[in-house]
């Protein structure tokens, strides 16, 4: 008996010793564990791997937009903004946040807007709309221009509610601003081609004189340009083009009535090559070659007469399939009724 409870004791001893020698190893385990953790995402925040945002709710009176923001804010309403309004009312608070940056040395002003100009005009319409409580949700950021240019460009390019004109004149006035004039630098650094680039900077370096035939010019697209930029040369044809921009904007600013933009368009070609009025048909003038940004030829306009327009395709003239199409949608916008 007395060597039974002797074993039992030291089964039971064995046992305590066994569960406090476990115990501490398991704790071990999990402060290192959480010591491990913390140290590498303190490395991970040291080395950019992981950013830690600052978000915050302020007052939208107290942010103003960056100057290089590619939205053209005056032109916000509340029928832009519709959507995002009608968004914020039901979630009952702004989800999105915007990017800011903070400044200095402006006593009217915390932060200026990098990407949120709607998000800001939204929040602003709704506190002067009986939603004094709303107020505008942002990320601050600490970056430079080029890197926030880059960024507010990111986030916009996908947005049907951004114009082309308007990305194309933020293009246009960062490509000096950021890039010494170097479309190719700039190309590389917006990870896009040289080619779909210009087309953008085409559309936002079409002249005063041609933009005003246009009520609405921020209904003007990339695949516009193309065929608007074909009248400017040579320099007669040019200024028929002017000539004709100030006609009809005159016109439609008389009637009240804004023109769609292809008939816009449409007017504006026949000014510069009007059709011939009499007289056997002939071709219009020498063959008219027509290439891609890069001078690689496309198609030759051979010429044109009553019965249509004769084209030949320079399938291996060294342009690309997209540009034999852009090439064709601008003749079409040209000469097809």
């Amino acid at each position: 008996m007395s060597g039974k409870n002797t074993g039992f004791a030291a089964d039971l001893a064995a046992g305590i010793d066994l569960s406090e020698e476990a115990a501490p190893q398991r704790r071990s385990g999990l402060a290192s564990n959480v010591l491990t953790g913390r140290s590498n995402r303190l490395a991970d925040l040291a080395s950019g791997a992981i950013v830690n945002r600052t978000h915050e709710f302020v007052d939208p009176a107290r942010c103003r937009m960056w100057a290089g923001h590619n939205r053209d804010y005056a032109l916000l309403t509340e029928e832009r903004c519709a959507d995002l309004i009608e968004s914020i009312k039901a979630q009952g608070r702004q989800e999105m946040p915007a990017i800011v940056r903070r400044v200095s040395g402006d006593p009217a002003h915390d932060f200026e807007v990098i990407c949120g100009a709607r998000r800001h005009w939204s929040i602003s319409w709704l506190r002067a709309h009986n939603y004094p409580d709303f107020k505008f949700l942002v990320d601050v950021r600490e970056i430079g221009d080029e890197e926030a240019f880059r960024l507010a460009d990111i986030e916009n390019r996908a947005r049907d509610d951004l114009t082309d004109l308007e990305r194309a004149r933020d293009y246009l006035r960062a490509l000096d601003a950021y890039y010494d004039g170097r479309q190719k630098t700039m190309a590389e650094r917006l990870k896009v081609s040289e080619s779909w680039l210009t087309r953008y900077l085409d559309l936002a370096r079409l002249p005063a004189e041609l933009i005003r035939a246009f009520v609405n010019p921020q209904e003007l697209g990339i695949r516009n340009a193309i065929a608007l930029k074909a009248l400017l040369k040579p320099g007669d044809r040019k200024a028929r083009a002017f000539n004709e921009a100030d006609r009809l904007a005159e016109a439609q600013a008389a009637s009240g009535e804004a023109m769609p933009v292809l008939d816009v368009i449409k007017a504006l070609s026949l000014a510069v090559d009007p059709p011939k009025r009499s007289g056997s048909p002939k071709r219009s003038g020498k063959p008219e070659t027509v290439s891609n940004a890069g001078g690689k030829p496309v198609l030759r306009i051979e010429g044109a007469d009553r019965k249509g327009i004769r084209l030949t395709l320079l399938s291996r003239g060294g342009a690309s399939r997209k540009d034999a199409e852009e090439a064709v949608r601008a003749v079409l916008d040209r000469h097809w009724p």
